[in-house]
């Protein structure tokens, strides 16, 4: 399975895909030197499979490498992802 993974910034969204067919969307707004992670999406029959979470580490790799932006996670999903990642805390805007 070939698995691509995009930041779409005119739609404000990142991306996963498999073989070419949309699995999962995290949707982002920016504002004053922040990023909010708000709603995280994965396709019904492709969840469970970890894919949203490989998705918010491609976005906060992402955020991380390419940004001075501090994330915060609006979305439940996001949160519960710090959550098992104390080590990323230091992206969180305080």
């Amino acid at each position: 399975m070939a698995t691509t993974f995009a930041r779409e910034p005119d739609a404000r969204r990142y991306t996963m895909h498999l073989d070419g067919s949309l699995v999962a969307v995290l949707d982002y707004r920016t504002n004053a030197g922040q990023i909010s992670f708000n709603h995280t999406f994965t396709n019904p029959q492709h969840r469970g499979k970890g894919f949203a979470a490989q998705l918010v580490e491609f976005a906060v790799n992402d955020v991380e490498k390419t940004t001075d932006l501090k994330i915060v996670p609006m979305c439940w999903y996001v949160g519960d992802w710090f959550t098992d990642h104390p080590e990323r805390s230091a992206l969180l805007s305080r």
